[in-house]
């Protein structure tokens, strides 16, 4: 075991390095530079179109697709807010200090324009399978767009991708649920794992279409609730605001940032943890994307983008911004806290709104975690059916409950360093697709600004 736990450290370290912090970073830069700035350009049009889609067109009900563009952008979004928009924010804060959010900014607003080449190619290259349903994903866009000399990438992403679904999706993620509960309510782990498993069984064995309507009946509620609950907290202690943000942003231009080489703690951990939270780069999204019923890949894509945007922009920020206010000395200083994760966080929100302020925390960690495991099972599905064939997927659903209850009573240390070093893994044969196939992203964009202009499409 301790061996084991040191392999994956020592390619942890390797696959969250500087080198794979630079390529995710510098893919959404070159795709920014190549799309001439859309997700600042039509960052409006994409949030009208994932919230208010067109009457005429109602939720794109006439076109190819499983799920609406709602759907599928909720799906994405159950996944992927999840632990690492509050656990994951305040880890980066105490290793990286408060400089470490304005990074997190920064790979967000890049990371819009990776998010919506990952949608593009989804849409694209996606197929139909033996059910009649949407199968898509980096897996399709490596085989389909580059060809069969490839295939092998595509391989390569949907293993990662389907052993990342056990760890990063469900175990640690049931686990995070049942320690919040044990804390909050002294429940026995065991009991809140058989709640779980049976609630996740319900709604898994559907399909897409259950995951789906799960999800964006949970997701817009989790959070508002919790984006509602932060910006109390900012508007109760409105003195502490500029000041935050004066050092969040100072913080992430000090000599400390640079320090140690080409990238200095500040950035990297902001970075990695930017990466982590809203998964631009990670192939992750894409899947759930290629279900979607729509006219033109770019339509799904924006609407995909916009997932990053309320993820890191808008949720983790509020994180962030709470964090910093809680942890500033009465000189503007910033004061390292003995706390970490989730508890550092559930900490300062009740510090800075006694009584209720811990509650929205714990609540949302236990919502955010469980929208987790819906949209991993989805993600971990395709990426296992891929490898193995659609008659699989049934096998894969069964497994991924039982980890589930696993995840509430076992120790995950080790899982925890597996599951973060395959989810970064997912990255680089993703990676590599986006920057091969950048071409094809930005003829279908053409095509849909044409097509708007002439008036073909609305």
């Amino acid at each position: 075991m301790e061996a084991l736990s040191q392999f994956f450290t020592t390619v942890g370290n390797w696959v969250w390095g500087p080198a794979m912090l630079v390529l995710l970073v510098g893919t959404g830069i070159l795709l920014t530079i190549m799309l001439k700035g859309l997700q600042f350009s039509m960052l409006g049009f994409a949030l009208k179109q994932a919230f208010f889609p067109h009457r005429k067109k109602a939720d794109g009900s006439d076109h190819d697709g499983d799920i609406s563009h709602f759907g599928a952008l909720m799906t994405a979004l159950s996944a992927t807010i999840g632990t690492g928009n509050i656990a994951g924010v305040a880890t980066a804060v105490v290793a990286g200090g408060p400089g470490a959010v304005f990074w997190m900014w920064i790979t967000a607003i890049f990371g819009m324009a990776t998010k919506y080449g990952e949608g593009v190619l989804a849409v694209k290259y996606r197929t139909t399978n033996k059910k009649g349903e949407m199968s898509g994903g980096p897996m399709y866009y490596i085989e389909r767009g580059l060809g069969s000399k490839w295939k092998w990438m595509a391989y390569a992403f949907a293993l990662f991708g389907t052993v990342a679904s056990f760890g990063i999706g469900s175990s640690v993620q049931s686990n995070s649920v049942a320690q919040a509960i044990q804390t909050s309510f002294n429940i026995d782990p065991l009991y809140t794992g058989v709640v779980l498993t049976i609630l996740t069984a319900i709604v898994v064995l559907g399909g897409i279409r259950s995951i789906a309507t799960a999800s964006s009946f949970i997701v817009p509620i989790m959070a508002v609730l919790y984006v509602a609950g932060g910006l109390i907290i900012i508007f109760l202690h409105l003195d502490l605001l500029i000041p935050a943000v004066k050092l969040i942003v100072s913080d992430a231009f000090t000599g400390q940032a640079v320090a140690g080489g080409a990238i200095g703690s500040v950035i990297r951990y902001g970075v990695a943890r930017g990466v982590f939270s809203n998964e631009a780069g990670m192939g992750s999204a894409p899947i759930a994307a290629a279900a979607a019923r729509t006219d033109h890949p770019v339509r799904q894509a924006l609407v995909s983008m916009t997932g990053t945007f309320l993820d890191t922009i808008i949720v983790c920020s509020i994180t962030g911004i709470v964090l910093v206010m809680g942890l500033m000395g009465s000189g503007g200083e910033f004061i390292k806290p003995e706390l970490t994760g989730a508890s550092l966080t559930t900490t300062a929100f009740d510090q800075l709104l006694p009584g209720p302020g811990g509650w929205i925390v714990t609540i949302g960690l236990i919502f955010f975690a469980y929208s987790t495991i819906l949209g991993w099972c989805y993600y971990g599905e395709k990426c296992a059916a891929y490898i193995f064939g659609e008659g699989f997927a049934n096998i894969y659903r069964a497994i991924y409950v039982a980890s589930v209850m696993i995840g509430t009573i076992a120790s995950l240390d080790l899982v925890w360093l597996a599951a973060d070093t395959f989810n970064g893994l997912m990255a680089i044969p993703n990676l590599i697709a986006l920057l091969l196939l950048s071409g094809v992203i930005v003829k279908e964009t053409r095509d849909f600004k044409a097509k708007r202009q002439s008036g073909e499409l609305h």
